[in-house]
Protein backbone atom coordinates (compact mmCIF):
# COMPACT_ATOMS: atom_id res chain seq x y z
CA UNK A 1 0.00 0.00 0.00
CA UNK A 2 2.81 2.39 1.20
CA UNK A 3 4.06 1.91 -2.99
CA UNK A 4 1.18 3.84 -4.27
CA UNK A 5 1.44 7.18 -1.99
CA UNK A 6 3.63 8.82 -4.64
CA UNK A 7 1.47 7.74 -7.20
CA UNK A 8 -1.85 8.88 -5.20
CA UNK A 9 -0.02 12.06 -4.70
CA UNK A 10 0.75 13.13 -8.43
CA UNK A 11 -2.53 12.21 -9.44
CA UNK A 12 -3.65 14.77 -6.76
CA UNK A 13 -1.21 17.11 -8.15
CA UNK A 14 -2.15 16.78 -11.68
CA UNK A 15 -5.66 17.32 -11.38
CA UNK A 16 -4.87 20.27 -8.71
CA UNK A 17 -3.05 21.71 -12.31
CA UNK A 18 -6.05 21.22 -14.47
CA UNK A 19 -8.59 22.87 -11.96
CA UNK A 20 -6.45 26.28 -11.45
CA UNK A 21 -6.03 26.30 -15.15
CA UNK A 22 -9.60 25.98 -15.91
CA UNK A 23 -12.42 29.31 -15.70
CA UNK A 24 -14.85 29.46 -13.34
CA UNK A 25 -17.84 28.59 -15.85
CA UNK A 26 -21.46 29.42 -14.67
CA UNK A 27 -24.84 28.93 -16.55
CA UNK A 28 -23.80 25.56 -18.20
CA UNK A 29 -23.45 21.89 -18.89
CA UNK A 30 -19.80 21.22 -18.29
CA UNK A 31 -17.39 18.22 -19.40
CA UNK A 32 -14.12 17.19 -19.06
CA UNK A 33 -12.45 15.27 -21.86
CA UNK A 34 -8.91 14.34 -22.57
CA UNK A 35 -7.47 14.81 -26.33
CA UNK A 36 -7.09 11.86 -28.37
CA UNK A 37 -5.81 11.60 -31.51
CA UNK A 38 -4.46 15.57 -31.47
CA UNK A 39 -6.56 18.48 -31.00
CA UNK A 40 -7.57 18.83 -34.76
CA UNK A 41 -8.84 15.50 -34.53
CA UNK A 42 -10.95 16.02 -31.49
CA UNK A 43 -12.20 19.42 -32.66
CA UNK A 44 -13.06 17.81 -35.61
CA UNK A 45 -14.54 15.03 -33.79
CA UNK A 46 -16.88 17.38 -31.29
CA UNK A 47 -18.08 19.42 -34.40
CA UNK A 48 -19.20 16.01 -36.40
CA UNK A 49 -21.09 15.10 -33.01
CA UNK A 50 -22.31 18.03 -32.05
CA UNK A 51 -26.06 19.17 -33.16
CA UNK A 52 -26.51 22.25 -31.11
CA UNK A 53 -24.23 24.75 -30.07
CA UNK A 54 -21.26 24.29 -27.61
CA UNK A 55 -18.16 26.17 -26.50
CA UNK A 56 -14.64 24.09 -26.35
CA UNK A 57 -11.62 25.40 -24.05
CA UNK A 58 -8.21 24.55 -22.97
CA UNK A 59 -5.38 26.01 -21.45
CA UNK A 60 -1.66 26.46 -22.58
CA UNK A 61 1.27 28.19 -20.80
CA UNK A 62 0.96 31.96 -21.71
CA UNK A 63 3.70 34.35 -22.44
CA UNK A 64 4.81 36.07 -19.05
CA UNK A 65 3.90 39.36 -17.72
CA UNK A 66 0.74 41.23 -16.71
CA UNK A 67 -1.82 40.23 -19.18
CA UNK A 68 -5.02 39.39 -17.08
CA UNK A 69 -8.19 38.86 -19.85
CA UNK A 70 -11.36 39.12 -18.70
CA UNK A 71 -14.39 42.33 -19.12
CA UNK A 72 -13.86 44.95 -16.26
CA UNK A 73 -17.01 47.16 -14.93
CA UNK A 74 -17.65 48.73 -11.71
CA UNK A 75 -15.44 46.44 -9.80
CA UNK A 76 -16.65 43.65 -11.18
CA UNK A 77 -14.86 41.01 -13.68
CA UNK A 78 -16.25 38.29 -15.39
CA UNK A 79 -17.85 37.68 -19.23
CA UNK A 80 -20.78 36.46 -20.99
CA UNK A 81 -19.92 33.87 -23.76
CA UNK A 82 -23.45 34.21 -25.36
CA UNK A 83 -24.88 37.78 -26.13
CA UNK A 84 -27.45 39.67 -23.84
CA UNK A 85 -30.05 42.38 -24.49
CA UNK A 86 -27.92 45.50 -23.25
CA UNK A 87 -24.97 43.61 -22.40
CA UNK A 88 -22.05 46.06 -21.59
CA UNK A 89 -19.20 42.94 -21.87
CA UNK A 90 -19.01 42.80 -17.74
CA UNK A 91 -21.06 40.42 -15.98
CA UNK A 92 -20.01 38.37 -13.70
CA UNK A 93 -18.05 39.32 -10.80
CA UNK A 94 -15.45 37.49 -9.51
CA UNK A 95 -15.68 37.00 -5.49
CA UNK A 96 -12.12 35.13 -5.10
CA UNK A 97 -8.45 36.28 -4.18
CA UNK A 98 -6.92 38.86 -6.89
CA UNK A 99 -3.09 37.75 -7.99
CA UNK A 100 -0.66 40.12 -7.54
CA UNK A 101 1.50 38.22 -10.71
CA UNK A 102 0.63 37.51 -13.98
CA UNK A 103 -1.36 34.49 -15.07
CA UNK A 104 0.66 31.44 -16.07
CA UNK A 105 -2.11 30.12 -18.47
CA UNK A 106 -4.11 31.33 -21.49
CA UNK A 107 -7.53 29.84 -21.69
CA UNK A 108 -8.82 29.28 -25.54
CA UNK A 109 -12.23 29.14 -26.11
CA UNK A 110 -13.96 27.70 -29.41
CA UNK A 111 -17.89 28.01 -30.14
CA UNK A 112 -18.85 25.92 -32.35
CA UNK A 113 -22.24 25.60 -34.15
CA UNK A 114 -23.20 24.31 -37.69
CA UNK A 115 -20.17 21.88 -37.45
CA UNK A 116 -17.75 24.64 -37.40
CA UNK A 117 -15.99 27.21 -35.39
CA UNK A 118 -17.77 29.86 -35.10
CA UNK A 119 -15.95 32.21 -33.23
CA UNK A 120 -12.39 32.26 -31.35
CA UNK A 121 -12.18 33.92 -27.43
CA UNK A 122 -9.33 34.31 -25.27
CA UNK A 123 -9.09 34.93 -21.09
CA UNK A 124 -7.32 34.32 -18.20
CA UNK A 125 -7.77 31.60 -16.14
CA UNK A 126 -9.18 34.12 -13.08
CA UNK A 127 -11.82 35.09 -15.21
CA UNK A 128 -15.32 34.20 -14.79
CA UNK A 129 -17.40 32.99 -17.76
CA UNK A 130 -21.28 33.06 -18.29
CA UNK A 131 -21.71 30.00 -21.26
CA UNK A 132 -25.23 31.27 -21.65
CA UNK A 133 -26.47 27.57 -21.03
CA UNK A 134 -24.88 26.07 -23.38
CA UNK A 135 -22.53 22.66 -23.04
CA UNK A 136 -19.17 23.32 -22.41
CA UNK A 137 -16.55 20.80 -22.93
CA UNK A 138 -13.48 21.48 -21.18
CA UNK A 139 -10.51 19.47 -22.93
CA UNK A 140 -7.23 18.21 -21.04
CA UNK A 141 -3.75 17.09 -21.98
CA UNK A 142 -3.87 19.84 -25.17
CA UNK A 143 0.26 21.13 -26.30
CA UNK A 144 1.14 24.59 -27.03
CA UNK A 145 2.40 23.04 -30.33
CA UNK A 146 -1.07 21.46 -31.14
CA UNK A 147 -2.99 24.23 -30.13
CA UNK A 148 -0.95 26.87 -32.01
CA UNK A 149 -1.45 24.93 -35.53
CA UNK A 150 -4.80 24.49 -34.96
CA UNK A 151 -5.21 28.07 -34.71
CA UNK A 152 -2.57 28.73 -37.72
CA UNK A 153 -4.99 26.74 -39.64
CA UNK A 154 -8.11 29.46 -38.72
CA UNK A 155 -6.03 32.58 -39.40
CA UNK A 156 -5.15 31.48 -42.67
CA UNK A 157 -8.96 30.90 -43.91
CA UNK A 158 -9.93 33.63 -45.27
CA UNK A 159 -11.07 32.66 -48.78
CA UNK A 160 -14.21 34.05 -48.49
CA UNK A 161 -12.96 36.98 -46.45
CA UNK A 162 -16.51 37.12 -44.69
CA UNK A 163 -16.73 39.54 -41.77
CA UNK A 164 -17.08 36.76 -39.34
CA UNK A 165 -13.99 34.76 -40.88
CA UNK A 166 -11.87 38.07 -40.66
CA UNK A 167 -12.97 38.45 -36.97
CA UNK A 168 -11.39 34.50 -36.13
CA UNK A 169 -8.68 35.35 -37.83
CA UNK A 170 -7.68 38.41 -35.83
CA UNK A 171 -8.49 36.61 -32.78
CA UNK A 172 -6.44 33.23 -33.86
CA UNK A 173 -3.66 35.67 -34.80
CA UNK A 174 -3.56 36.99 -31.32
CA UNK A 175 -3.97 33.84 -29.53
CA UNK A 176 -0.94 32.13 -31.17
CA UNK A 177 0.89 35.53 -30.08
CA UNK A 178 0.04 34.83 -26.62
CA UNK A 179 1.34 31.15 -26.17
CA UNK A 180 4.70 30.96 -24.22
CA UNK A 181 6.42 28.37 -27.19
CA UNK A 182 8.75 28.94 -29.32
CA UNK A 183 6.45 27.71 -32.14
CA UNK A 184 4.18 30.84 -32.27
CA UNK A 185 7.30 32.83 -33.81
CA UNK A 186 7.28 30.28 -36.74
CA UNK A 187 3.62 30.74 -37.14
CA UNK A 188 3.35 34.41 -37.00
CA UNK A 189 6.32 34.73 -39.49
CA UNK A 190 4.49 31.99 -41.91
CA UNK A 191 1.22 34.67 -41.87
CA UNK A 192 3.58 37.69 -42.85
CA UNK A 193 4.21 36.40 -46.49
CA UNK A 194 2.06 38.65 -49.31
CA UNK A 195 -0.02 35.80 -50.18
CA UNK A 196 -2.03 35.92 -47.18
CA UNK A 197 -4.83 39.09 -46.72
CA UNK A 198 -3.27 42.52 -45.67
CA UNK A 199 -5.57 42.14 -42.30
CA UNK A 200 -3.81 39.25 -41.45
CA UNK A 201 -0.83 40.53 -42.13
CA UNK A 202 -1.17 43.26 -39.77
CA UNK A 203 -2.57 41.68 -37.39
CA UNK A 204 1.04 39.39 -37.55
CA UNK A 205 2.85 42.47 -37.42
CA UNK A 206 1.52 44.08 -34.67
CA UNK A 207 1.40 40.89 -32.44
CA UNK A 208 4.85 40.31 -33.13
CA UNK A 209 5.65 43.51 -32.03
CA UNK A 210 3.69 43.55 -29.09
CA UNK A 211 3.84 40.55 -27.36
CA UNK A 212 7.54 38.38 -29.28
CA UNK A 213 10.49 39.95 -27.73
CA UNK A 214 13.58 39.79 -29.68
CA UNK A 215 12.61 37.45 -32.24
CA UNK A 216 9.42 39.52 -33.34
CA UNK A 217 11.09 42.65 -33.21
CA UNK A 218 13.66 40.77 -36.42
CA UNK A 219 11.06 39.92 -37.64
CA UNK A 220 8.99 43.27 -37.97
CA UNK A 221 12.71 44.73 -38.72
CA UNK A 222 12.65 42.65 -42.02
CA UNK A 223 9.14 43.94 -42.73
CA UNK A 224 9.69 47.92 -42.32
CA UNK A 225 13.23 47.16 -44.77
CA UNK A 226 11.79 44.88 -47.29
CA UNK A 227 8.24 45.02 -47.48
CA UNK A 228 6.77 46.00 -50.85
CA UNK A 229 3.86 47.52 -49.51
CA UNK A 230 3.84 50.81 -48.29
CA UNK A 231 0.75 50.73 -45.99
CA UNK A 232 2.43 47.52 -44.83
CA UNK A 233 5.71 48.96 -43.96
CA UNK A 234 3.57 52.06 -41.99
CA UNK A 235 1.65 49.30 -39.92
CA UNK A 236 4.84 47.69 -38.80
CA UNK A 237 6.42 51.30 -38.25
CA UNK A 238 3.73 51.25 -35.46
CA UNK A 239 4.39 47.71 -34.41
CA UNK A 240 8.06 48.62 -33.24
CA UNK A 241 6.90 51.73 -31.43
CA UNK A 242 5.42 48.53 -29.23
CA UNK A 243 8.92 46.37 -29.06
CA UNK A 244 11.01 46.66 -25.56
CA UNK A 245 13.86 46.43 -27.89
CA UNK A 246 16.29 49.05 -26.98
CA UNK A 247 17.35 49.35 -30.96
CA UNK A 248 13.62 49.63 -31.74
CA UNK A 249 13.63 53.41 -31.96
CA UNK A 250 17.29 53.35 -34.08
CA UNK A 251 14.88 50.81 -36.68
CA UNK A 252 12.25 53.74 -36.73
CA UNK A 253 14.31 57.03 -37.48
CA UNK A 254 15.80 55.12 -40.45
CA UNK A 255 12.59 55.00 -41.70
CA UNK A 256 11.97 58.68 -40.65
CA UNK A 257 14.76 59.27 -42.50
CA UNK A 258 14.63 56.53 -45.78
CA UNK A 259 12.00 55.26 -46.61
CA UNK A 260 10.91 55.94 -50.23
CA UNK A 261 6.95 56.65 -49.13
CA UNK A 262 6.51 60.45 -47.89
CA UNK A 263 3.38 59.01 -45.81
CA UNK A 264 5.73 56.13 -43.95
CA UNK A 265 8.19 58.35 -43.11
CA UNK A 266 5.51 61.01 -41.87
CA UNK A 267 4.04 58.46 -39.53
CA UNK A 268 7.57 57.49 -38.41
CA UNK A 269 8.03 61.02 -36.93
CA UNK A 270 4.42 60.87 -35.41
CA UNK A 271 5.63 57.31 -33.65
CA UNK A 272 8.68 58.76 -32.84
CA UNK A 273 7.33 61.67 -31.37
CA UNK A 274 5.04 59.69 -28.62
CA UNK A 275 6.80 56.67 -28.16
CA UNK A 276 10.99 57.39 -28.28
CA UNK A 277 13.20 59.49 -25.78
CA UNK A 278 13.28 63.44 -26.23
CA UNK A 279 16.44 63.63 -27.33
CA UNK A 280 16.06 61.02 -30.29
CA UNK A 281 12.71 62.39 -31.50
CA UNK A 282 14.09 65.90 -31.24
CA UNK A 283 17.02 64.87 -33.55
CA UNK A 284 15.10 62.53 -36.15
CA UNK A 285 12.31 65.01 -36.73
CA UNK A 286 14.42 68.29 -36.79
CA UNK A 287 16.01 66.13 -39.57
CA UNK A 288 13.29 65.80 -41.41
CA UNK A 289 12.08 69.45 -40.98
CA UNK A 290 15.38 70.77 -42.17
CA UNK A 291 16.37 67.97 -45.15
CA UNK A 292 13.29 66.26 -46.03
CA UNK A 293 12.67 66.75 -49.71
CA UNK A 294 9.03 66.91 -49.24
CA UNK A 295 7.43 69.69 -47.80
CA UNK A 296 4.31 67.46 -46.65
CA UNK A 297 6.69 65.33 -44.81
CA UNK A 298 8.24 68.47 -42.81
CA UNK A 299 4.81 69.88 -41.92
CA UNK A 300 4.03 66.39 -40.82
CA UNK A 301 6.85 66.51 -38.50
CA UNK A 302 6.02 69.93 -37.33
CA UNK A 303 2.53 68.40 -35.90
CA UNK A 304 4.30 65.42 -34.62
CA UNK A 305 6.36 68.11 -32.96
CA UNK A 306 2.74 68.59 -30.81
CA UNK A 307 2.76 65.11 -30.13
CA UNK A 308 5.78 65.28 -27.33
CA UNK A 309 4.57 64.91 -24.10
CA UNK A 310 4.39 67.36 -21.65
CA UNK A 311 4.81 69.85 -24.00
CA UNK A 312 8.60 69.41 -25.26
CA UNK A 313 8.04 70.03 -28.98
CA UNK A 314 7.06 73.90 -27.83
CA UNK A 315 10.43 75.44 -28.24
CA UNK A 316 11.40 73.70 -31.36
CA UNK A 317 8.14 74.51 -32.68
CA UNK A 318 8.77 78.26 -31.96
CA UNK A 319 12.04 77.71 -33.27
CA UNK A 320 10.45 76.31 -36.96
CA UNK A 321 7.83 79.25 -36.81
CA UNK A 322 11.00 81.96 -36.45
CA UNK A 323 13.42 80.71 -38.69
CA UNK A 324 12.64 77.89 -41.06
CA UNK A 325 13.12 79.14 -44.47
CA UNK A 326 9.63 77.21 -45.84
CA UNK A 327 6.77 79.75 -45.26
CA UNK A 328 4.47 76.21 -45.32
CA UNK A 329 6.13 75.13 -42.72
CA UNK A 330 6.41 78.30 -40.79
CA UNK A 331 2.59 78.60 -41.70
CA UNK A 332 2.09 75.18 -40.21
CA UNK A 333 4.16 76.25 -36.64
CA UNK A 334 2.42 78.91 -36.14
CA UNK A 335 -0.79 77.70 -36.55
CA UNK A 336 0.13 74.45 -34.03
CA UNK A 337 1.40 76.82 -31.75
CA UNK A 338 -2.18 78.75 -31.61
CA UNK A 339 -3.91 75.10 -31.02
CA UNK A 340 -1.43 74.81 -27.61
CA UNK A 341 -2.22 75.97 -24.18
CA UNK A 342 1.29 76.44 -23.37
CA UNK A 343 2.29 80.06 -22.21
CA UNK A 344 5.28 79.64 -24.23
CA UNK A 345 3.38 79.46 -27.15
CA UNK A 346 1.08 81.91 -26.34
CA UNK A 347 3.67 84.05 -25.68
CA UNK A 348 5.03 83.92 -29.17
CA UNK A 349 1.46 84.66 -30.71
CA UNK A 350 1.34 87.57 -28.77
CA UNK A 351 4.99 89.25 -29.91
CA UNK A 352 3.71 87.93 -33.72
CA UNK A 353 0.23 89.69 -33.26
CA UNK A 354 2.51 93.05 -32.39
Amino acid sequence: MKALWPFVIISIAAVGSVQAQQPHIQNARVETRAVAGGLEATLRAIQNAQSSAAWVGYAVPIIPGDRQMCCWNNNSRGCFLEPRLNDQGVTVANTGPVKLEGPSHLVVLFRIENRQVGKIRTFTPECELDAGGLSFLWLTGVSPAESIQALHAIAKDTAAQTREQIRNADNAVSAIAMHADPAADSALEELLAPSHPDQVRRQAIFWLGNARGQRGFQLVSKIVREDPSDKIREHAVFALTQNKDPQASSVVVAVAHNDKSARVRGQALFWLAQRAQRKIAESAISDAIANDPETEVKKKAVFALTQMPAGEGVPLLIQVARNNKNPDVRKQAIFWLGQSKDERALTFIEEVLK
